[in-house]
């Protein structure tokens, strides 16, 4: 039986980082409120259940709060990961059980109902984002890539087609009234022009969806590993915009496309229309929040519009 009781593992998590809670209530209103509230009786209890121990301080991203554990039984470290359930909690569990930890953190253990997971400890102070070598991390990021996206995405998840019509649906006269720059307009809709000429075959591999640089950690048993899926069935070339825009370089758009393309072995027109695609799908979300379009996605698009490959 464990040392301690469940009223002390409640107190032992009590103490959210005030961002993250401000986060919650900020993307999700009274049920970021209410959720943060019940986590440190989500955690109380998931620490009895998995017979965990804690292992640190509470680490946390916009959706999620993570807590550093140890597996009582066999002193494993992992880490608790706790976040509000929706498509993205359900199909991560998902895509990390189709990866086996080929390429991706390794998933331990996965309770549906709340969307919490037990996963492997990474270096959370060795991410790709402090490589210094910006060329050496694209390519890092590329490997990654290859090794997951030639997975087949299992059938639950959600698809690339079914998100490319919706953009494409979205994209009307009144939408690109609502980009000031006649310039950005006609450039957003040359993404949706191209994104229609691939849209019919939107592939059916197991895509990461926000494979930045962050969101690649330092491992023991691989020297790094991708975290934080966003799951989705599609083209590999949807992939690539992360990547670009993260760290951004203007000067290194080429290179990093070029790069990426090669290594994965891309059609390279194909490839630059679904990248255009996520641009347009960048602009949409923003637009949904009267926000202009980023600066960087709207340069990236440029350079990749007048490139032929």
């Amino acid at each position: 039986m464990s040392r301690f009781t469940h009223a002390d593992r409640v107190r032992s998590v009590i103490d959210i980082p005030e961002e993250f809670a401000a986060a919650q209530e900020l993307y999700n209103g009274a049920e970021g409120r209410t959720f943060v509230t019940a986590l440190p009786e989500l955690a109380a209890g998931f620490l009895d259940r998995w017979d965990l121990r804690l292992d640190g301080p509470a680490m946390h991203g916009v959706a999620a709060l993570v807590l550093p554990v140890v597996r009582r039984d066999d002193d494993t470290p992992a880490v608790l990961k706790l976040q509000l359930p929706d498509d993205e909690t359900e199909g991560e569990p998902v895509a990390l059980r189709a990866w086996n930890g080929h390429g991706a953190v390794r998933l331990l253990d996965h309770d549906q109902a709340t969307g919490t997971m037990l996963l492997e400890r990474l270096d959370p102070d060795r991410m790709l984002s402090h490589l210094p070598d910006s060329r050496e991390a694209v390519r890092i990021i590329a490997r990654l890539l290859a090794h997951l996206t030639a997975t087949p995405a299992p059938p639950e998840l959600r698809r690339l087609g079914d998100l490319a019509r919706d953009m494409l649906d979205e994209t009307t006269p009144t939408t690109l009234s609502r980009i000031p720059d006649p310039g950005d307009r006609r450039l957003i809709a040359d993404c949706a022009a191209a994104l229609r000429d691939v849209a019919a075959e939107p592939g059916d591999r197991l895509l990461h969806w926000d494979l930045h640089y962050e969101n690649v950690l330092a491992s023991t048993r691989a020297p790094w590993l991708a975290i934080d899926p966003k799951p989705l069935a599609g083209d590999p070339g949807f992939e690539l915009l992360p990547a670009l825009w993260n760290r951004y370089d203007p000067a290194e758009t080429r290179w990093r496309f070029d790069a990426m393309t090669d290594h994965l072995g891309l059609d390279r027109a194909r490839a630059r229309a679904w990248t255009l695609g996520r641009v347009l799908q960048n602009t949409l979300w923003h637009l949904e929040d009267d926000e202009p379009p980023p600066p960087e996605h709207l340069e990236i698009a440029r350079r990749l519009r007048r490139y032929g490959g």
